[in-house]
């Protein structure tokens, strides 16, 4: 099972300068891959300008947007975005992308929220057809720089329902679980392997998990006062978040292991405090 770090373009009051710090750290210590995810109503870092960043500061690492809102984005300019990062780091990005649960993030850009499911089924149509060179309009020339792959960039689904899953099979290298323990993980990684198979895709899926993390008790008031914050709109349920991420060295470890139980693939441990020594406290840890 590979270990990425998540960025933490998301926590309040995080300079810009020290998402490039992290992204070199993290890839000084070996993480397998870079990790952001996303949010438009909220203070937080665009994740395909700061995975754009993190490219040019670094040279091998991995990155990946775990988890794109994808319909909150014009079809095309996205398709665009992901393929010139692609290209710029040298076929290092995966997109990863899901429909989305917020309504107030789709409010801020002025989307339908109700229709997130079937205008994310056009995009990932749409997307392909920019990527494979194909005009985007009745007769006019291509719209994004050609994948490094030549055919596509990388896809990971997000999403438990059962279209989720569908997109999986014709879209996606694999699914990524975010918010969830091993055992509920379990699951649906299972239901994932049998779709693979059963639609006669090639190899094995990708199959990736999101966990929050801080490590050292000079860190724990900063990772529980963001989660708090971040995930207020739940009410009281969100101490429970903030109670919940992976604050101890047994604990760490012991996700590490369970996941790899669970058939994950990549687990990214993602940061609850910006301090860069949270990129060598969990190297220390899982590396």
């Amino acid at each position: 099972m590979k270990i990425g770090i998540g960025m933490p373009n998301p926590v309040p009051g995080t300079q810009g300068r020290a998402l490039l710090d992290w992204a070199r750290r993290a890839e000084e210590r070996g993480f397998a891959g870079l990790a952001t995810i996303d949010r438009v109503n909220y203070p937080n870092y665009d994740s395909l300008a700061t995975l754009a960043a993190a490219a040019g500061a670094t040279s091998s690492i991995k990155l990946l947007t775990n988890i794109l809102l994808a319909p909150v984005y014009p079809t095309v300019l996205l398709a665009k975005s992901a393929a010139s990062i692609d290209q710029l780091s040298e076929g290092r990005l995966t997109l990863g992308v899901s429909p989305g649960g917020r309504a107030d993030d789709f409010a801020a850009v002025g989307r339908d929220f109700s229709r997130r499911g079937r205008d994310f089924d056009e995009q990932l149509e749409l997307m392909h057809r920019a990527w494979r060179g194909e005009s985007v309009t009745a007769d006019g020339p291509p719209v994004c720089p050609k994948p490094t792959n030549g055919e596509r960039v990388p896809i990971l689904i997000g999403g438990a329902s059962d279209n989720a899953f569908r997109r999986v099979v014709i879209w996606g290298e694999g699914w990524t679980a975010g918010g969830v323990g091993p055992d509920m993980a379990r699951g649906p990684y299972e239901r994932v392997q049998a779709a693979w198979k059963e639609a006669g895709r090639q190899g094995e899926p990708r199959l990736a998990a999101l966990v929050y993390f801080s490590v050292g008790e000079d860190a724990e008031d900063e990772s529980r006062a963001y989660l708090r914050d971040y995930y207020g709109f739940l009410g009281p349920f969100a101490d429970q978040i903030a109670d919940s991420a992976l604050r101890s060295p047994d604990a760490i470890r012991g996700a590490v292991s369970a996941f790899a139980d669970a058939g994950c693939t990549e687990l990214y441990f993602d940061p609850t405090s910006a301090r860069t020594d949270q990129v060598d406290r969990l190297a220390d840890l899982v590396l």
